[in-house]
């Protein structure tokens, strides 16, 4: 059972829990992300199930009429047996979700697996079209060569910071830094794109900045943020009719989450423990 310090960052452990969470965040004109907590499974049947866990799901959310999408982890599917097992899994999970019209984002791990995890969504995206999308980590400096290559590919992009700890010699390091590169990127792929683009991002200077691309360009977009981080702000950006998507995980593997959660940023804590306590 999720103690209720952590349950403000997690939807549950089952997933009737993470559905009804859809539910309540649908209410407040929220679309929500969901993802089963697991990574880096070096057990191709760990990476298995994993995969039929989310077919499955993809299901649930089919027949339940929700305004919910999946997001997988690399590492989760298959990605640390073998980059073909990943690609073998990922393109599954899209030509299902593909079918029940629905729709799966991936996310990006550290730097060694970007480019197995971009070379999957390529060409996954190619064979179905509009139906998967990719986070992609401002803080790397390849990353305004890999929004060029991926600036014509079928498929939505996740543009954030980055939370890995990268070296020196591949990524900025300083939040500045990473800052000017975010908003760089958000500018090409304003440029350069008329759909398909997820602002990953709590900061309300970079959403700011992403509506008025949008408005100066035409184009339209969604802001994604986390549960249980400026969940207030997310029901409010929807209030204005920002496309809003919270991303939500479950699952039984919480805890290392939820510490990842608060090792970010200790006002995560000061969040959660006032939420126990009602105030």
């Amino acid at each position: 059972m999720i103690p209720p310090i952590a349950r403000r960052f997690v939807a549950g452990e089952s997933v009737p829990e993470a559905l009804e969470h859809a539910r309540a965040r649908n209410e407040d004109g929220v679309a929500v992300i969901l993802n089963l907590l697991g990574e880096h499974y070096d057990d191709p049947a760990d990476a298995r199930a994993d995969t039929d866990a989310y077919l499955a799901l993809l299901e649930d959310i089919a027949d339940s009429g929700l305004d919910a999408c999946i997001s997988v982890k690399p590492s989760q599917i298959g990605l640390d047996v073998s980059d073909d097992l990943f690609e073998e899994h990922y393109r599954e999970i899209v030509a299902r979700a593909h079918e029940l019209d629905a729709f799966v984002w991936c996310d990006m791990e550290d730097a060694d697996t970007t480019d197995a995890t971009l070379d999957a969504f390529e060409s996954i995206a190619a064979e179905y079209p509009w139906s998967v999308g990719q986070c992609v980590q401002s803080n790397l400096k390849r990353t305004r060569e890999d929004l060029d290559r991926l600036g014509d590919v079928p498929g939505k992009l996740r543009l954030v910071k980055g939370a890995y700890d990268e070296p020196k010699s591949i990524a900025y390091t300083e939040k500045s830094r990473v800052n000017e590169a975010y908003r760089d990127d958000l500018r090409f792929l304003f440029e350069r794109r008329d759909r398909g683009i997820a602002v990953g991002s709590h900061d309300p200077g970079m959403i700011a900045l992403a509506d008025r691309l949008a408005r100066e360009h035409g184009t339209d977009y969604e802001v994604q943020m986390l549960m249980g981080v400026r969940d207030a702000a997310q029901r409010d950006l929807a209030a204005q009719g920002v496309d809003v998507a919270q991303y939500a995980p479950y699952g039984t593997k919480w805890l290392s989450y939820f510490y990842r959660r608060v090792r970010e940023r200790r006002q995560n804590l000061t969040f959660a423990l006032r939420a126990v306590v009602g105030r």
